[in-house]
């Protein structure tokens, strides 16, 4: 599946809630967001749009946190 373009801080911090996502702190233009179930945290630049390879990355760390495969993150995340 591609990624989806145009995609802002607001719109993938929604979509991560969907998992058990929830935003901790804001320091500056950076959000960072936990996961307990794994215990997981990521940081999401609050940019609009996200750049394709920054969300490419954010993306494999929560797949590589969850066990799952990109096709079924972006199926449950953007979906």
């Amino acid at each position: 599946m591609k990624l989806p373009r145009n995609l802002d801080a607001d719109a993938l911090i929604k979509a991560h809630s969907r998992i058990g996502y929830v935003v901790v702190r804001q320091t500056g233009s950076h959000i960072r967001l936990h996961c307990s179930e794994p215990a997981h945290a990521i940081t999401v630049p609050n940019h609009r749009p996200i750049r394709i390879g920054t969300l490419a990355a954010i993306l494999q760390d929560v797949e590589i946190a969850h066990q799952m495969e990109r096709a079924t993150l972006i199926a449950i995340l953007f979906d």
